[in-house]
């Protein structure tokens, strides 16, 4: 017998994981003072860049001596001006657990084709072994994998006296989550997660030993004018105060210092950390309670507190075909979306069958807390339809 839906909603029912839920209260009226119909290089406009830069900076408690700036194509942007202008003097340890570590794999030993990689991987669910990475190597991994919801637990595995460079994708974990940025050589995100800005941004953190490393090292393979980081072998001082590579988007501009602004008023960085954690709290006892979902990550001290992964473990659920679990899943992401409860609450593609919630700092933790009766129902309503069929 079909039971009805929950009657409380989510009051922003979006818990997608990138781009992710605008902070609360947001409107379009956040937009009033964007630069528009100017050049970005005109005074005012490389003025408001510099403003992300410099209220990133603080906000997210930066080295005074590392460099931030803007970069092109979002976090996958940024992620690959720091490959293709940093890497190739030293071997290189490549780290992935999921989809997008394994992207950085390929760009590394099939696109620059580096002689010297190494792969250090893990399933879904789980990390690789740390303690196999080798501190006179280059090192790029993720801080927290967005498609399988696994995080490092801490920077403790990274050699403080290491030769090599750390290059980190921390784009889920930024705003939501303390880095160890003195362990930290080259950090990308973009604007789209923790604080729910647009796309099409990047943001890259240099440590002093990655801004020696672009200033001593010339790459052995053609970089795109996109990617150049550098001028007559020095760093290019001016992408890290607001002269951008090329041309950004001053409304999405004025949207990150929103955001930026909104962090500032909550608290800072140890609000928005606690507020993601609160989320993931939230979520951790629901699933305690039951018998049919687990978390994908395998060990709690890694579980994310961002990207929050969950996979069905119902006997009955595994006994289905493969195809099958995969529709089953959907099928529940679908009843929820339906109900107008949650949106795109379904695990990635290429993740194993599954539900995937943002639980960043810009998500209410009520919000949370109102969606988990529906994946109850939807689950229920899910295996009966399938039992009926």
């Amino acid at each position: 017998m079909t039971v009805a839906p929950p009657n409380a909603r989510p009051h922003n029912p979006c818990f997608s994981s990138g781009p992710c839920a605008k902070r609360p209260g947001w409107s379009l009226d956040a937009l009033d003072g964007a630069f528009l119909g100017r050049s970005h290089r005109a005074n005012a406009g490389k003025a408001k860049l510099a403003e992300v830069i410099a209220r990133s900076h603080e906000v997210l408690g930066l080295p005074n001596d590392y460099r931030l700036g803007i970069v092109p194509a979002s976090d996958t942007g940024a992620v690959e001006m720091a490959l293709w202008s940093l890497l190739g003097p030293r071997g290189v340890d490549m780290l992935a657990w999921e989809s997008f570590g394994k992207t950085w794999i390929a760009d590394v030993a099939k696109q620059l084709k580096l002689p010297d990689v190494r792969t250090l991987e893990a399933g879904y669910g789980a990390l690789p072994d740390l303690s196999a990475v080798d501190p006179a190597r280059d090192c790029v991994f993720t801080w927290n994998g967005t498609t399988s919801g696994v995080r490092v637990p801490n920077g403790n595995w990274i050699d403080d006296q290491r030769a090599g460079l750390t290059i980190c994708d921390a784009t889920s974990a930024v705003f939501a989550m303390d880095l160890p940025w003195a362990k930290l050589d080259a950090v990308t995100w973009s604007w789209q997660k923790a604080l729910g800005g647009e796309a099409a941004h990047g943001m890259l953190a240099l440590s002093p030993r990655a801004v020696a490393r672009l200033e001593d090292h010339t790459p052995a393979w053609p970089v795109p004018k996109i990617f150049r980081l550098t001028k007559a072998g020095k760093l290019d001082e001016d992408v890290f105060k607001g002269a951008t590579i090329n041309t950004p988007s001053m409304l999405a501009a004025e949207d990150a210092l929103d955001g930026l602004r909104w962090a500032e008023a909550v608290g800072g960085l140890p609000v928005l950390t606690a507020r993601a954690e609160a989320n993931l709290k939230v979520v951790a006892d629901w699933v305690a309670a039951r018998d049919w979902v687990a978390f994908l990550a395998e060990d709690p001290a890694t579980r994310s507190c961002t990207s929050i992964c969950l996979s069905l473990v119902d006997p009955w659920f595994n006994a289905l075909a493969p195809e099958a679990q995969a529709a089953a899943a959907k099928r529940i992401a679908a009843l929820v979306e339906d109900g107008g409860a949650g949106l795109d609450i379904g695990s990635y593609r290429d993740a194993p069958p599954g539900l995937r919630i943002w639980g960043g700092p810009t998500v209410e933790t009520s919000d949370i807390e109102a969606l988990l009766p529906w994946l109850d129902w939807a689950y229920r309503e899910m295996k009966q339809e399938r039992n009926t069929a």
